[in-house]
């Protein structure tokens, strides 16, 4: 990496020099950002602050400044750690559509798992090895479909933007249950008294109600998105 990258980027991808002063160096990087995804888990990403993360570590917030120079970059390497290794997907033999739906379903796990990845992971910053080996898994699931490269990137990012739809309306709902129960019985309750003037809505309530499909929207939307691929691919075998 160039002198001229960012911190984040240095921290992220190395080299990692030795502090060059003071005794020897008693923290790793991975240690550090461990500590702060513990305080993000328990409190949200708000909650950590180097301090925070110093009297976790039982170090001084000066000690700490020695391997990481600030708070962006602590959370670049919290993101790091916490979205983890790349997993391997759908067994030999699957194909594009099942490798990409595995894909998405471990992804709103790492998110229902720490839901504060979800303000980490935006604006303009520098990814990891780790978060770019997820996307290469996906990417990669599309290798041989026909599609473009520019399409594959896209299909990636659209179903990305679906999973953090997903989890941000979970994270929103919070223990009291899934979002669209909560909000199927809001609109319930404003049914029964305003129907005839929005029969549609009340219609789908009602037969919501009798057949099930609350909390359904992630599978739901997968595999419209998974479909509309499909289609396109077969228009590209055309």
């Amino acid at each position: 990496m160039s002198d001229e990258q960012s911190p984040a980027a240095r921290l992220l991808w190395g080299p990692h020099p030795k502090p060059s002063r003071g005794p020897k160096p008693a923290l790793s990087l991975d240690r550090i950002a461990r500590a702060g995804a513990e305080i993000a888990d328990a409190e949200g990403l708000a909650a950590v602050s180097m301090q925070r993360v110093a009297g976790l570590l039982d170090v001084t917030k000066m000690a700490l400044y020695r391997y990481v120079p600030g708070k962006a970059e602590l959370v670049a390497l919290m993101v790091e750690a916490a979205i983890g290794e790349a997993p391997p997907l759908s067994g030999p033999g699957s194909g594009w559509r099942e490798r990409l739906a595995d894909w998405s379903r471990r992804l709103v796990t790492v998110f229902q798992r720490h839901p504060w990845l979800l303000d980490a992971m935006v604006g303009p910053r520098v990814p990891g090895p780790r978060e770019l080996a997820w996307m290469e898994l996906a990417v990669g699931a599309l290798d041989g479909s026909g599609l473009t490269g520019a399409e594959r990137l896209d299909a990636v990012v659209l179903l990305a933007g679906h999973v953090r739809g997903i989890a941000q309306q979970a994270q929103a709902a919070g223990p009291a249950g899934g979002p669209e129960a909560q909000f199927s019985g809001a609109l319930g309750e404003l049914m029964q008294a305003h129907a005839e003037r929005y029969p549609a809505i009340a219609a789908a309530l009602t037969s919501a109600s009798r057949h099930g499909g609350h909390d359904q929207a992630l599978e739901f939307g997968l595999q419209r998105i998974l479909d509309g691929l499909g289609l396109l691919i077969a228009q590209r075998s055309d």
